[in-house]
């Protein structure tokens, strides 16, 4: 019987149920479906499905082409915990397996696990060798507990120092061998099977965990229920890390370490010492790996900022003949603050922190200088020096400015990330030839297609005008000679498990492996655009922007310390806290707030605080439905915005004023 064949007379007989939870990855959805039921095997297997209110039509154009799997639609994305519990309620099979729609697995997997499981019944979750999509082995699918010791060693970088050490690296126990199986403190919640009643009695997942987390906290309870985590090497799967985060305006870095912070204060919670210590590491590296993903930016406002001091030096000299002509009380003053208004302006433009820098808003942010400079001299006499110094100065920068990102544009596109990506195709097949051909007209593509490898044997010097290159026996050879970044495997020949096998020898090239063997638009189109380089489209909410932030936060702190004493006086008088809301105020002036924001409506928001006010206050909310409210605050993270606030605040006084 092949796992295609699952009827509901059968249900009783399930030998696993699997439990998908899908968000925006409808491509990578249809790749790991049809690995699930590529390959025969005796298991009758159910699969499940949970869509979280996916916006690219993923149930709507994938339910036709898989109808044996049942399918759940939800109307919002209520997270990976709660997604997979819905799930949960629908399994009839003996053993569970969690998995995420961005994985490809093994033609042996399923089979291997049950019987590992099937032979092991103290266990109660097992995972196996997860691969990234170059090959290597991805050190998150078994990890210890973040303790104390073990956080310390993750968040301030000693595991990355001394990977091989089992004191110091106990939070990815790279230290112990690929090839082998043991117990582990937990596993990725890409991968996690288990007894299907087990994990209906531990009651799944916590919900309390949106993104990340959920998995440690589950594989605790698991232990805590005497029963065994495994990590088992006998069979892989491959694992295409991120992809929900990438195609949603989650900020996965806070999202991670806030689970991590709710993971230790539920399992380490009477250890105030820890938990603030663990506060202090989260946000210290949560800072800088934020500062870390903007290096380059980092460096190019240094750079701006040295630029615009060079052109103020030259049109001193131009005017003074000598680069430092101003009075000496003006030094160095004078750098200080035309770096500080230059930084600002280049910043409120979105230079850095929102777009990519470009010479159109550098050349904005030079006429904001120059009329904040011109102003400023109106009212400091004494540094009104010389206009002719200040035109020169930003009429200079704008061109230095120019120049610079003009470099920054060529590294980019010749050794920087815009690059042409060097791509190997494997399979001299049809398939083959219309993947090229949909890469060779894709617009805005960075992409050169190097040559083609056979499976077999070959005749030909090339294929559609593209050099062959040799075998896959020589693979590895071929793709260091070629320089190749990605590889296309189209050839049906080549099973998953082979494809698995190609890629672990190809691993220390890092070179980025696509499954493509049965032909799809969905999936082709994802393939071009992965190796063309293109970003996936993100709707990203207003809210979520640097500048934005600033003003509503700086507003937000404004208020909150002109009320705060008045506030602090009435609880004084009135000795009674709660009638005077100073704890609101208090939340507001530690960021847990805002003046204007969000009514509660119990949906899961990646952006957004709740607010004093805002829409759904003003439109009297014990009137609305909760579905209402919901609507109420989705427009407003959509479509946020200072004037929106303003509205919203004079409304909040005007019916006040009615009441």
């Amino acid at each position: 019987m092949t796992n295609s064949d699952l009827n509901m007379s059968e249900v009783g007989n399930i030998d696993v149920s699997i439990v998908i939870v899908n968000y925006n990855v409808k491509d990578y959805l249809l790749q790991c479906l049809k690995s699930i039921y590529a390959h025969k095997t005796n298991l009758i297997i159910q699969t499940i499905v949970v869509d979280n209110a996916s916006t690219d039509n993923s149930v709507a154009e994938l339910r036709g082409l898989f109808p044996n799997v049942v399918w759940v639609a939800l109307d919002e994305n209520v997270g990976f915990g709660r997604g997979n519990n819905v799930g949960l309620e629908l399994c009839r099979g003996k053993y569970t397996l969690y998995l995420n729609p961005d994985t490809v697995l093994g033609q042996d997997t399923l089979d291997r696990m049950k019987i590992y499981l099937d032979q092991n019944p103290d266990v109660g979750l097992a995972g196996c060798k997860v691969l990234n999509a170059d090959g290597t082995f991805q050190i998150a699918c078994r990890r210890g507990f973040p303790t104390p010791w073990a956080s310390f060693c993750k968040l301030f970088g000693l595991q990355a120092l001394w990977p091989s050490s089992k004191l110091f690296a106990g939070y990815n126990l790279t230290y112990l061998p690929i090839n082998a199986t043991y117990n582990v403190d937990a596993l990725i919640g890409a991968f996690m099977m288990g007894p299907t009643d087990l994990l209906v009695n531990l009651g799944g997942f916590d919900p309390d965990f949106f993104m990340y987390g959920e998995d440690l906290d589950l594989c605790k309870r698991v232990q805590l229920a005497g029963r065994r985590v495994v990590y088992n090497h006998s069979t892989s799967i491959v694992h295409y890390k991120g992809e929900s985060t990438k195609r949603s305006a989650i900020n996965e870095n806070k999202v991670f370490y806030l689970a991590m912070e709710l993971f230790a204060h539920k399992h380490f919670g009477s250890s105030r010492m820890f938990l603030l210590f663990l506060r202090t590491g989260i946000r210290t590296r949560g800072l800088i790996e934020k500062l870390l993903s903007k290096k380059s930016d980092i460096g190019l406002l240094f750079l701006d900022l040295v630029l615009i001091n060079i052109a103020l030096l030259c049109a001193t000299t131009l005017k003074f003949d000598s680069p430092f002509g101003f009075p000496a009380y003006a030094y160095p003053l004078v750098f200080v603050v035309i770096s500080l208004v230059a930084g600002f302006s280049l910043i409120s433009v979105g230079e850095y922190v929102e777009y990519k820098p470009t010479i159109r808003r550098s050349s904005v942010a030079m006429l904001l200088l120059f009329f904040f400079l011109s102003s400023c001299t109106y009212f400091f006499k004494e540094y009104a020096f010389s206009r002719g110094v200040l035109l020169m100065t930003i009429g200079f920068s704008t061109f230095l400015l120019a120049l610079a990102r003009g470099l920054v544009v060529l590294y980019d596109t010749t050794k920087g990330p815009q690059k042409d990506r060097r791509i190997v195709f494997i399979g001299l097949n049809q398939h083959t030839q219309q993947i090229m051909q949909a890469l060779q007209t894709a617009k805005h593509r960075h992409a050169t297609i190097v040559g083609v490898v056979a499976v077999d044997k070959y005749e030909l010097d090339t294929f559609s005008g593209i050099p062959v290159l040799g075998t896959t026996e020589y693979l590895a050879r071929i793709l260091s000679s070629a320089q190749a970044d990605e590889v296309v495997l189209t050839d049906q020949n080549v099973g998953h498990n082979k494809a698995m096998e190609l890629m672990m020898q190809c691993a220390s090239l890092h070179v980025r492996f696509h499954l493509a063997s049965d032909y799809d638009d969905v999936v082709t189109a994802r393939i071009i655009n992965d190796v063309a380089d293109v970003e996936p489209t993100v709707a990203t909410s207003p809210l979520v922007f640097f500048r934005n932030r600033v003003v509503k936060r700086s507003i937000d702190l404004l208020v909150a310390i002109f009320v705060l004493p008045f506030k602090a006086i009435a609880v004084f008088l009135s000795r009674d806290e709660r009638e005077v809301g100073i704890r609101v105020w208090i939340e507001v002036a530690r960021g847990e707030r805002s003046l204007i924001g969000l009514y509660p409506d119990n949906r899961s928001r990646t952006t957004g605080k709740p607010g004093i006010t805002g829409l759904a206050h003003i439109s009297n909310p014990s009137a609305l439905s909760q579905q209402a409210i919901a609507q109420l605050n989705d427009f407003y993270v959509d479509r946020y915005s200072l004037a929106l606030d303003i509205e919203i605040l004079l409304k909040h006084f005007l019916n006040k004023n009615r009441g």
